[in-house]
């Protein structure tokens, strides 16, 4: 299957929200919830992420991760309400019981209502609520195959680099170089 453009899946994240306002059961829906939030983006969650993921957490004791994309996405998912800041401290509880290369680069916590994803490689966290889902869904760009990239200003030594280039290029202009020898 193709990439879905921005555009569908802005309008999936539109219907999506409208379908789910108001919901609170965490133990009735959230499954059905989570699957319709991977084909948002054109994912069928069965392929790439399992439910209710058991792992050793920090205490040693047995969890289980509501939601595991194994290295990229870990989902804790609470009732309608709950402390989502405590929902995101349970899921970091799970990585002492996680290979390396499963670590996930975000967790995303959800009431249904509200959700907060954390970007773990670049350090940001961002909030939301469910009727805003269609303004951030470029946040979850991850999730349909697009990357982000980060422009970083040029090495100077590259700048110094290219202006010394430039020069040279001009003196040898001067004494009489041109076409293909300069």
């Amino acid at each position: 299957m193709s990439a879905l453009s921005w555009n569908e899946i802005k309008d999936r994240a539109h219907r999506f929200s409208k379908e789910w306002e108001g919901e609170k059961r965490e133990r009735a829906e959230k499954d059905t919830f989570w699957n319709e939030f991977f084909h948002i983006f054109g994912i069928s969650r069965r392929r790439v992420a399992t439910f209710e993921e058991p792992v050793k957490k920090l205490n040693k004791h047995q969890g289980f991760i509501d939601l595991f994309w194994k290295g990229t996405l870990l989902v804790e998912h609470k009732s309608q309400g709950k402390d989502l800041d405590s929902a995101y401290e349970q899921a970091t509880d799970y990585f002492a019981g996680l290979k390396e290369h499963e670590l996930p680069k975000y967790i995303l916590v959800s009431d249904f209502a509200r959700f907060k994803l954390y970007d773990l490689d670049e350090r940001e966290q961002h909030e939301f609520a469910l009727a805003d889902l269609p303004k951030h869904v470029n946040l979850f760009g991850f999730m349909a195959g697009y990357q982000k990239k980060t422009y970083k200003p040029e090495d100077p030594v590259n700048v110094k680099a290219a202006e010394l280039m430039g020069k040279l290029h001009d003196q040898l202009e001067e004494v009489g170089y041109d076409g293909h020898p300069l």
